[in-house]
């Protein structure tokens, strides 16, 4: 794993590689290579013990051609404030290659919510959402779950800023609990998408599902919600991992029975039924048909990606390859699948809970998964379309292609004025 790529170094390179096949403007592109503010922010919290400590916090918002900002917020000790920069980047292109009237943001707080309580979480979280105020709305920017926050942490943003507007707003913040206003299908959502472009990608070359072994990296919600999912369709998942190590084996894994593992035990090491333990790099080097990358940035670099013998990869998480890897697989003809794409799935659903609560009238989760379904195989098709028809080099240039193209639409339709 690389520790030295940036992710919004990585961010801009893509979209250079993706303009390199397109007529736009110099000043347009220098444009949409950065953010139109950042927000950064430092939280003042008591902690239970009566002392004080303080948080840096961040929210990008990248870019508001196509809609209001979206993206999520993340809880993490890594988190950077170039990080935050690269994802709010990456879900103004997701959002416009899945072809959703939204710009992208992230925000993110430097912390491990481990060493933490509930209540110092909530002081923390509310916090954050007063210094967010002024900036976030149901037309302006709406935040979601990201990296160790889900349905309580949107809760209380939600609680919070309709008491401190003294109006009602579920619209503000999606990911949020289904009584507070959440969607249906929303949790499965991003795992999914991910199921669906795998599906895609396989009938696209020619390739069987049944039978297909399948390596996950990274087994939280959309790793685990992705293996059940593929394993439906009859792939044999024969290797899984978290932050503690990999357990393989090539007989095939029981995906529901390694996620019961994990919430019983914190990892998906130990258990009793895998044929052996590796390392999250040997997982990342097995010889398997897919690859699924659903942890973190930066997961396979360039020296890594020559050891790689799946055949196709499909990204769940956001920005696991660095460029040098892309390059890497390009060269030898691995089929990747990029992450603005795969992983969709949970800003998608987030729109249609941002609909549904503007209009107060809500969907079946058969409804929900339905429209998912076709916005994730058309968005497939587009990609493929730009691929073939561009003569492109990999998926992921098509993919950037296809999205900036709408986003470079919409900025010239509505002009520019001082």
């Amino acid at each position: 794993m690389s520790e030295e790529a940036n992710p919004f170094e990585s961010l801009q390179e893509q979209i250079d590689d993706a303009a390199a096949y397109l007529d736009v403007a110099p000043d347009v592109l220098t444009r949409l290579k950065h953010p139109e503010r950042v927000l950064e922010t430092n939280l003042s919290v008591e902690r239970d013990d009566g002392t004080v400590e303080v948080f840096k916090a961040f929210r990008s918002q990248f870019n508001g051609d196509r809609g209001p900002y979206k993206g999520g917020i993340r809880y993490h000790p890594g988190v950077t404030r170039d990080e935050v920069k690269a994802l709010s980047g990456w879900m103004v292109y997701k959002c416009a290659v899945v072809d959703i009237p939204y710009g992208g943001g992230k925000g993110g707080i430097v912390v491990d919510p481990d060493d933490y309580s509930e209540a110092e979480l909530e002081r923390l979280t509310r916090s954050f959402a007063k210094e967010l105020r002024p900036f976030i709305g149901e037309d302006k920017d709406i935040p979601a779950p990201d990296v160790n926050t889900g349905g309580r942490e949107m809760n209380w943003i939600k609680d919070t800023y309709e008491t401190l507007e003294n109006t009602t707003a579920p619209g503000v913040i999606t990911g949020k609990a289904l009584d507070s206003g959440g969607s249906e299908g929303r949790v499965e959502a991003t795992g999914r998408s991910t199921m669906f472009t795998a599906r895609e990608a396989f009938d696209y070359l020619g390739k069987e599902m049944d039978g297909a072994s399948v390596a996950v990296q990274g087994y939280g919600n959309a790793g685990s919600v992705f293996a059940r999912l593929v394993e439906d369709l009859g792939a044999n998942v024969v290797a899984v991992s978290d932050s503690s190590g990999a357990i393989y084996d090539p007989e095939g894994l029981d995906a529901v029975a390694v996620k019961d593992y994990k919430n019983e035990t914190g990892s998906v090491t130990g258990y009793a039924d895998a044929d052996e333990e590796l390392t999250n790099d040997e997982l990342l080097t097995l010889d398997v048909d897919l690859l699924v990358p659903a942890a973190l940035e930066n997961a396979i670099d360039g020296d890594l990606a020559e050891d790689v013998q799946a055949d196709v990869i499909v990204e769940a998480a956001n920005g696991p390859l660095t460029p040098d890897a892309d390059d890497v697989l390009t060269d030898r003809d691995v089929y990747v699948f990029p992450d603005i794409l795969a992983n969709a799935g949970g800003v998608t659903v987030s729109y249609f809970e941002w609909v549904q609560n503007r209009q107060r009238f809500y969907w079946s989760e058969e409804r929900v998964n339905d429209e998912l379904e076709t916005v994730i195989t058309s968005a497939f098709d587009d990609l493929v379309d730009a691929y073939e028809t561009n003569d492109l080099p990999n998926f992921r240039t098509a993919a950037y292609v296809v999205a900036i193209e709408r986003v470079v639409r919409a900025y010239t339709q509505g002009g520019n004025w001082p």
